[in-house]
């Protein structure tokens, strides 16, 4: 488990987008990691704020939407609710530099 670190964002930081204020304080589970430093952090979603929250739940709702659309009815019959009504991961690619283990 790890925290993103607060810190001043820099113009490199802008200009790469490699961090952002809302990435502040959020914590997680290394998924994996990368050359470079760079490493996918899958968010614990209660740790979003409120305007997180919400967009990561209207996104999910559309990709709900857009998977039952593509899948037939037959399809739809055989899956299990929690294939219907999955949860999307939120996962931020964060510098190892801006990390701490929680």
């Amino acid at each position: 488990m790890v925290r993103i670190i607060t810190r001043p964002v820099t113009d490199d930081d802008r200009k790469n987008n490699r961090y952002f204020e809302h990435m502040a304080g959020l914590t997680g589970k290394v998924e994996n990691i990368y050359e470079g430093g760079e490493i996918a952090v899958k968010i614990n979603l209660a740790d979003l704020p409120k305007v997180g929250k919400d967009l990561h739940k209207e996104a999910n709702d559309r990709m709900r939407k857009k998977f039952a659309d593509s899948v037939s009815e037959e399809q739809r019959k055989k899956l299990e609710p929690d294939e219907l009504n999955f949860v999307a991961n939120y996962v931020q690619l964060v510098q190892a530099k801006d990390l701490e283990k929680v």
